[in-house]
């Protein structure tokens, strides 16, 4: 899987060559922080978009503000966790507050979120349209979240 977690460089690399052997990109990000089921199916439903898929994984510094303890395993655990998902085919972790930046790279023919947004709320809807990408809500309903299952386990 460590084969599958890139650089930012490496992964703009592997992205034009992709794309000149004649792929689709999809992209996908988030903090994954205690992989569950609705990560999975996020993934998988991201990947099903394009002929590649590449997820961002926020860094330990912004994943650092969703809270105290946060997060639970560092970036690098959670960036193999995520290359192991069936169906992605680069990670990198991203250590900007959005990934408008890494969009405005990539410019991928999709950029996926998770059914806790619409399409009016994507806060990098703006940039995909100035490139010509489109946005897609993936994935199921959002009955599942980290936040939920440390509850939990705390209980």
């Amino acid at each position: 899987m460590a084969e599958k977690i890139l650089t930012r460089e490496r992964l703009i690399e592997a992205v034009a060559a992709d794309r000149r052997a004649g792929c689709t990109i999809a992209f996908a990000n988030g903090m994954f922080d205690l992989l569950h089921v609705g990560h999975v199916r996020y993934l998988r439903a991201a990947a099903a978009e394009a002929s590649r898929l590449v997820v961002a994984v926020n860094d330990d510094a912004t994943a650092a503000k969703k809270g105290p303890g946060r997060p639970i395993l560092p970036a690098p655990v959670r960036a193999e966790l995520v290359a192991a998902v069936r169906g992605v085919s680069y990670v990198t972790i991203f250590p900007e507050a959005t990934v408008a930046e890494l969009l405005q790279l990539l410019e991928p023919d999709v950029h996926c979120k998770g059914t806790d947004y619409t399409i009016e709320t994507v806060p990098e809807r703006d940039v995909v349209r100035a490139y010509g990408g489109r946005v897609a809500i993936v994935g199921d309903p959002k009955d599942h979240s980290t936040r939920d299952l440390l509850e939990r386990i705390r209980r």
